[in-house]
């Protein structure tokens, strides 16, 4: 038989651009290296919770057409992200806002807030930010950034913030509201069923196979007429969608792009009906190892008895480690300016989401991204 289209990995990115083509009459099969579909927004029902298998998902977007576009699979909650600090005893909300500023300094009015920060960030005198930490504290002075800042950031990056160059932080957004949610779009929510059901009814109708990576799957061969793309069965393919990394496509030829990996420590607790409160609770201190507990029955108002947390751990990245965060530093960048020259030259493959063009994508963009790549194709 010969396909249209060979999806390898059934994230958004592959689901939406394979039901997009699926819609068009096209002919595709999707494949995955894990047991199951969804990518890292996996969901799976525990206790009667849905849980977030690879760290927590709010969706959130300002762009209706996108919008509308994931209700057609899924009905969505109106779960509002708003997250909680932990800091040696203390909590703090989050994002920065006046509960978060009168929690830290009794302060009440925003004038208050501001002249409070103005007046440590002129302390400091930092003019030229030399590393991260003294851009953070040219942002937000010394007190949000020793309880709030310094110690969630070296844990999630491994390193010390003077050891970070400044450009990880352009900006740290301060609200002089009394405003928990974390988000400014004006969609968000949560799909009630989780997000596997989601993406399962995005694929329906469409060939998938689980537990198959693309090169133990499938051959290139050079010929006069261009790559063909051939499976053991002998069925061939006209185009493939490959949303795996871009330098593990070339077999690190030009060496490996550099991530941040994350491990999770999930605990069911069936005598415990509510752990910390809330869905997501950071812990800023360098100390606790973990950076958030989340508990996820939260996530759906959940009244179930008993709960289940997950507790989140950053970790360097090695071969064979699922890859979470691109390394956008400079050295980084040029070397995916290489290998993304190797891709020009194989057009009969197209590079989409996350780890395919090596950027960090909220949920909406990938979906906007897939749209976009599907309408590009003749």
């Amino acid at each position: 038989m010969q396909y249209d289209y060979l999806v390898v990995g059934s994230g958004l990115f592959g689901a939406v651009f394979a039901h997009e083509m699926k819609e068009r009459g096209r002919s595709v099969l999707v494949i995955d290296k894990r047991s199951h579909v969804a990518g890292n927004i996996y969901t799976e029902s525990v206790m009667g919770i849905q849980v977030h298998e690879y760290g927590a998902h709010i969706f959130h977007t300002s762009d209706r057409k996108v919008w509308d576009y994931v209700n057609r699979f899924a009905e969505f909650n109106h779960y509002i992200n708003s997250p909680i600090a932990y800091y040696k005893g203390e909590l703090y909300n989050l994002p920065f806002n006046m509960n978060t500023f009168n929690r830290m300094w009794g302060v009440v009015k925003p004038e208050e807030a501001r002249a409070k920060i103005a007046s440590q960030i002129e302390a400091l005198g930092i003019t030229e930010p030399e590393n991260l930490e003294e851009q953070a504290l040219s942002l937000v002075g010394r007190d949000v950034y020793e309880k709030l800042v310094k110690g969630y950031t070296e844990k999630q990056w491994g390193r010390d913030c003077r050891e970070l160059p400044a450009f990880i932080i352009r900006r740290l957004p301060l609200r002089f509201t009394y405003d928990n949610n974390y988000f400014n779009d004006r969609y968000q929510g949560i799909p009630t069923e989780g997000y596997t059901a989601m993406v399962e009814r995005m694929l329906q109708g469409i060939e998938v196979r689980t537990g198959v990576s693309y090169r133990g799957f499938a051959r290139e061969e050079e010929g006069p007429d261009g790559v063909t793309v051939t499976d053991a069965a002998g069925n061939t393919y006209r185009r493939v969608v490959y949303t795996g990394m871009l330098d593990e496509y070339f077999d690190y030829r030009l060496g490996h792009l550099e991530y941040r990996s994350l491990r999770f420590e999930t605990e069911e607790l069936p005598d415990c009906d509510n752990y910390q409160g809330n869905a997501v609770v950071n812990y800023t201190e360098r100390e606790v190892p973990y950076t958030r507990i989340i508990e996820h029955k939260h996530f759906a108002f959940g009244t179930q008895r008993g709960t289940v947390i997950t507790r989140e751990y950053p970790a360097e990245w090695h071969e064979g480690d699922e890859p979470y965060y691109p390394l956008n530093d400079e050295r980084n960048n040029a070397l995916f300016a290489r290998y993304r020259e190797l891709a020009a030259a194989r057009p009969h493959v197209l590079f989409g989401g996350r780890l395919g063009q090596y950027r960090y994508y909220d949920m909406d963009k990938v979906i906007g991204a897939a749209l976009e790549a599907a309408e590009a194709e003749k």
